[in-house]
């Protein structure tokens, strides 16, 4: 089937081209536009508890007042707040109701602080736009307005609440995404400038794959809206790194198999042909583990996970279809000119680091395995000291941000969890008003749960069937101390409701505890779909029940490795509370899938050689000698790209950003150069077990297939790597 698309796409390489620009200005011209919330609620199912109190707070309290953004007001020399500066906080806070600024409902005065040096003005806005940038542009409308209402006092004041940490991750998302493109694109171009010294290659791919992102990009946007998708804006950032980075590791996969048949003397649009059928298959293996494990996301049960997953595998499915026909195309179009000025690529280099490698590999085996092992399994150990964080919205941004500046200050000024109390919801379930006289002790029950500050009756709704009770916890809403806490509200509240009743807990805290919920459910449920799906294609591929189970423990001992580390640089040596609560399932996804595409390489390629005639561990040295600079250009330059998210200047993009680099380059530099080739080596032929494919294959010629002068095809369609052999003998 590759032969069949090498042939086709290198024979018309015009009209290939030519389908994928129609394609990107039709995709272009009809997409619409992606949407991003940046609320989480909106990550939840509406099975979870804190969503149904949301929606009984909806329905018996339509005019709740819940504040979406918080002017927090004290004086330039940090005094207390003086009776002028007091009416100068109700003037502004009078002003600010007048402006009629949109998606605004109502803005109140709020409580001031107890040392009397803060003061509060709290806005309420339309909760059915939560999160939705709308009512950003509100918080930045709200932001400009208090800031001049406050010129010519005392006062200085900032906005804060939910409405402006939307603003302020939409703002730091838009310098994270330049930085973490720019990054991307010097780092391949550099790097590729080095591997080749081919300014033609260096930048190819970089405008190639801007092809595919536009068309990807279009394609994720047509299904968000189709499928009625939550999106995220920290998904656009990984979008970037993951099209520049895995269409360059196909991109290489394939440029470099394109110089190994020049090299053995096939004429320029055959060598393409047969770089596209000998890597094909790899390429499309690897991708398809990548889709598969993005796609097993849809099992997730947070709204950002769902979105994402299907996002990426698209962007993966379009980067593989551009491998196989695009880059193919441009590049047998240009032929070995594409390699210009340079002519280091007409023959292999005497004595090649990785012909050193191969040795190693091929002569100890199980010392190769032993340590690489070692490695895996002492990084492995930082995993006992995992812990997770909820809070989404500082972890999307620097804490200098001004909402994160109002967050922090308001707990130092207000109990720790004022800023987003817990709310219980008593509710009668038999229409029946409710014992107004059970109502006070069941507050006195919820005041002295652990963790609580204080819990009194706010609210009870006309039909006197719902009661509101506002329970103030004495953590901030994100802590574990506080999702700890709301859990024991839970229990209280349960278990003391009044008979005929029934009691909701609502609230950031009871939101961040169903997350919590929920992510231990994914754990259960993606990772091992993913593996399991995974774990067929590497069967089909390899044609093999035994070499998928070690492949894949071998990347699950990558994945710890690299949780292990990730854990002792940012909770251990930067003091990190804990790293974000998605971070796991991202990493196992990346690290597993992504990482998987070396042992692919690696494996395919060792096969082949087996095929070839060459015993397990001569297979095995062969394959690190040809697959390793595939594998080293390819793992460096998506470990970098992935490292570029470090340049966001937020703790999630930052963790996320070192925990895939890293664990890519522990999967390219560990796994598939040493543990995977070592392992099969002392395996041997059991390895291959039930099938037979690392046999020697009969070698025949196919008429037509390859051009005159060139060494017969074997049976997979490629031609016999006689002059490796030679190579071999003189190192």
């Amino acid at each position: 089937m590759f032969r069949r698309i090498g042939n086709s796409v290198v024979r018309h390489p015009v009209w290939t081209i030519v389908a994928w620009l129609i394609a990107a200005v039709a995709i272009v011209a009809t997409a619409p536009s992606l949407p991003s919330s940046s609320d989480e609620s909106s990550f939840l199912p509406r099975s979870y508890e804190s969503i149904k109190a949301a929606e009984l707070q909806q329905k018996a309290f339509p005019g709740t007042f819940t504040p979406s953004a918080i002017a927090l007001y004290k004086r330039t020399d940090g005094g207390r707040l003086t009776a002028a500066d007091q009416r100068d906080v109700a003037r502004i806070t009078g002003e600010l109701g007048k402006r009629h600024i949109d998606e605004v409902q109502n803005v109140v005065a709020g409580q001031p602080s107890e040392d009397g040096r803060y003061a509060l003005t709290l806005v309420q806005m339309d909760s059915k736009n939560a999160g939705q940038p709308k009512q950003a542009d509100a918080a930045k409308e709200l932001r400009e307005s208090v800031k001049e209402l406050a010129k010519g006092t005392d006062l200085d004041v900032k906005l804060g609440g939910s409405a402006a940490q939307a603003l302020d991750q939409q703002d730091s998302s838009k310098r994270g995404e330049a930085l973490i493109g720019i990054g991307t694109f010097v780092i391949i171009l550099v790097t590729l400038l080095i591997i080749f010294r081919a300014p033609i290659l260096a930048i190819l791919p970089l405008l190639l794959i801007g092809v595919v992102s536009v068309i990807a990009n279009g394609l994720i946007a047509f299904a968000t809206e189709l499928f009625d998708l939550q999106a995220n804006s920290s998904v656009s950032s990984i979008l970037i790194v993951v099209l520049f980075g895995v269409g360059t590791d196909y991109f290489l996969f394939l440029i470099f198999r394109y110089r190994e048949r020049l090299r053995l003397g096939d004429d320029p649009k055959q060598a393409m042909v047969n770089a596209v059928d000998r890597v094909g298959e790899a390429i499309a293996s690897a991708a398809g583990a990548v889709i598969i494990a993005f796609l097993a996301l849809v099992l997730s049960t947070l709204g950002f996970l769902k979105q994402m997953g299907p996002a990426l595998a698209i962007a993966v499915a379009v980067t593989l279809v551009a491998g196989l026909t695009l880059i193919p195309a441009v590049v047998s179009l240009i032929g070995p000119k594409v390699f210009w000025p340079s002519k280091s690529w007409r023959k292999e280099p005497e004595n090649a680091r990785f012909a050193a490698l191969g040795r190693g590999v091929r002569r100890r085996p199980a010392l190769t395995a032993a340590l690489s092992g070692l490695v895996l399994v002492v990084l492995s150990l930082g995993t006992l000291g995992y812990h997770a964080t909820f809070d989404l919205a500082s972890g999307s941004m620097p804490k200098t941000k001004e909402s994160m500046v109002v967050q922090d200050e308001m707990q130092k000024a207000y109990s720790a969890g004022a800023a987003a109390p817990t709310d219980v919801y008593l509710s009668s379930t038999d229409g029946r008003r409710l014992d107004r006289s059970a109502l006070a002790p069941y507050a006195e029950r919820l005041g002295a749960v652990d963790g609580v500050a204080s819990a009194r009756l706010t609210q009870v709704n006309k039909e006197g069937t719902t009661a509101d009770f506002t329970v103030t916890l004495a953590h901030e809403a994100s802590t574990d101390e506080a999702i700890e806490a709301v859990g024991r509200v839970r229990d209280v509240a349960h278990t003391n409701a009044p008979e005929h009743t029934e009691a909701l807990v609502g609230g950031m805290s009871s939101i961040f505890k169903d997350i919590d919920t929920a992510v231990n459910h994914d754990y259960r449920t993606v990772f091992p779909v993913a593996a399991a799906l995974i774990m067929v294609i590497l069967g089909l591929l390899l044609r093999s029940v035994v070499a998928p189970w070690y492949l894949m423990a071998s990347v699950g001992l990558g994945f710890s490795a690299t949780l292990g580390a990730t854990v002792w640089i940012f909770q251990e040596g930067q003091g990190h509370p804990g790293l974000m609560f998605m971070l796991p399932v991202i990493m196992y996804l990346f690290v597993v899938a992504i990482g998987t595409d070396y042992n692919i390489l690696m494996i395919a390629r060792l096969r082949e050689e087996a095929r070839a005639g060459r015993s397990p561990r001569e297979a095995a040295g062969m394959a690190v000698r040809h697959a390793g600079p595939t594998v080293a250009a390819a793992g460096f330059i998506l470990a970098a790209t992935f490292a570029t998210m470090m340049l966001a200047g937020n703790s999630l993009l930052t963790e996320m950003g070192f925990a895939v680099s890293f664990g890519i380059a522990v999967a390219a530099f560990v796994m598939a150069m040493f543990f995977t080739p070592s392992l099969t080596a002392l395996i041997g032929h059991a390895a291959w077990w039930p099938g037979h494919g690392d046999r020697a294959a009969e070698t025949t010629a196919e008429a037509g297939a390859a051009a005159p002068g060139l060494a017969p095809a074997d049976s997979d369609g490629g031609t016999a790597t006689a002059a490796p052999d030679a190579a071999e003998r003189r190192n």
